[in-house]
């Protein structure tokens, strides 16, 4: 199972997460957001993280073209994407996870074309029903108020392809607590 840890804005967050067993870390190239990177930030020291770790970046309604040249520069594994995107706007060559809000108990249609689908809750850190996810018959990233409280319970519910957090780590928005990251990431391993 894949943990990945999002939000990332720096080199120390980064090789701690590494460091502690994730799998995966995710870059938010959305420029609305508190967690906001871009490939400048990134370039320094982007080309540390260890082969076989994921690097995800995370867009909304950003052109295939764009996404795909800030992949090449940064060296992205995986598309990320929670826009109104259609597969004919995909970039190509590159792993795709399609993002879907769960409102109002009710999961949306996870027929997408995509590698993946990360099903998030309804926004602010919080869950949904994570009885919903059962009804999936494909790879799926659980996403949405997971905390290290929580996580080994939602694995145990779903049996996700992967679980991702980004706030329910931080001790401001895009600084992750180190203490809190390695507390998921072992319970996300169940160790």
């Amino acid at each position: 199972m894949v943990v990945k840890i999002c939000g990332i804005t720096n080199r120390d967050d980064a090789m701690a997460a590494v460091e502690y067993g994730a799998g995966a870390l995710g870059f938010i190239f959305y420029p609305k957001s508190p967690r906001h990177a871009t490939a400048e930030m990134l370039a320094p020291w982007i080309g540390e993280i260890p082969a076989g770790v994921l690097k995800v970046g995370v867009f909304v309604d950003e052109a295939p073209d764009r996404i795909e040249a800030l992949a090449a520069e940064v060296g992205l594994d995986v598309a990320q994407l929670h826009g109104a995107e259609t597969p004919a706007q995909h970039p190509r060559n590159l792993i795709i996870w399609k993002g879907m809000r769960v409102r109002d108990g009710i999961l949306p249609s996870t027929d997408y074309p995509a590698d993946a689908i990360l099903l998030d809750g309804p926004g602010n850190g919080r869950t949904f029903d994570w009885s919903l996810a059962k009804q999936l018959q494909r790879p799926f990233v659980l996403a949405g108020g997971l905390t290290p409280e929580n996580v080994r319970e939602a694995i145990e519910q779903t049996n996700p392809y992967g679980v991702d957090i980004a706030s329910g780590i931080e001790s401001v928005p895009g600084r992750k607590d180190h203490t809190r990251m390695k507390q998921f990431i072992k319970a996300a391993q169940g160790k």
